[in-house]
């Protein structure tokens, strides 16, 4: 029984609240993630930084969401940010690197080193080193790397599929004015958010079917085990076509995508004088750091 558990993969992303995080609109949410992921690019200095980090620190402690959910499933972010670290805060050739980080953290785009900005690089063998300047930097992109990363977890927690399709609709409805058929993005988007805990499940059940008629999923060599594993991918694929099959049968028998008609929705919301005013103080906080910090 405990084999077949580890099979059961959690990909509901939502977690259902009533915080005023989740009750904000889709569409100012995906707006205001797309101008703080610009901002992190833009600030220059650790007090920019630093304000970003406690801007999603009171965001996510008002959505209610526990510190686990954002940064105990990050392990690949934490392997890059810290290849970012390594990179940036070890040389092969110290001195060279030390005079090439002297010189781009005089330039004004380059990000600030901090306290580490006038340290002598130190050789551990030889020519091979930490660069204080290069090690803070590298912190510098590590921690701007996992708030990206986290920032957006703050959208997919509070936010469902349905009102992620539906802002996705709304922001390429001007498309159509091009003849570009934005319905029918909408819809193939709403379908694939759909049929992942559908594929999720199926894997799953075929993957103990499988088991249970003795599959040597982790027993024996490599090609053992691929073969294994051939004998879940083949039925599942076989499955999902099947799938695929009836949903395009069932959309024909209801008559989609025939007619020009335009398609609508039930219960077409509208912005909230709220969700206004968070679009607006959320834009000019991120505006104000990207220009003075």
């Amino acid at each position: 029984m405990w084999h077949t558990a580890c099979m059961r993969i959690d990909v509901s992303s939502y977690i259902p609240g009533s915080s005023p995080v989740h009750l904000c609109d889709a569409r100012v949410k995906i707006v205001l993630l797309a101008a703080y992921s610009a901002t992190l690019f833009l600030v220059r200095a650790w007090a920019g930084l630093g304000l970003a980090a406690l801007a999603f620190g009171v965001v996510s402690a008002i959505s209610g969401i526990g510190w686990k959910r954002y940064f105990g499933l990050l392990v690949p972010v934490y392997v890059v940010a810290a290849l970012a670290v390594a990179f940036n805060g070890f040389s092969f050739d110290v001195w060279q690197a030390a005079g090439a980080a002297s010189g781009a953290s005089g330039g004004p785009g380059d990000v600030s080193a901090g306290v580490f900005a006038n340290l002598p690089p130190v050789a551990l063998v030889g020519s091979f080193g930490v660069v204080p300047a290069g090690f803070a930097r590298g912190c510098f992109f590590a921690v701007r790397i996992v708030l990206l990363v986290t920032a957006s977890l703050v959208v997919v927690y509070t936010t469902t599929s349905t009102q992620l399709t539906d802002a996705f609709a709304v922001f390429v409805r001007p498309l159509g004015r091009l003849r570009v058929p934005v319905d029918d993005a909408a819809m193939v988007l709403s379908l694939a958010l759909r049929f992942i805990p559908v594929t999720a499940e199926e894997l799953g059940r075929v993957h103990d079917a499988q088991w249970a008629r003795c599959a040597a999923f982790s027993e024996g060599g490599l090609r053992t085990r691929l073969g294994a594993w051939q004998s879940v991918f083949v039925p599942l694929f076989v499955g999902l076509f099947r799938r695929a099959d009836a949903l395009a049968i069932a959309m024909d028998a209801r008559c989609y995508g025939i007619g020009d008609a335009v398609r609508t929705s039930l219960g077409r919301k509208r912005l909230a004088a709220s969700d206004i005013a968070v679009l607006a103080v959320g834009l000019a906080a991120c505006i104000v750091l990207a220009v003075w910090l």
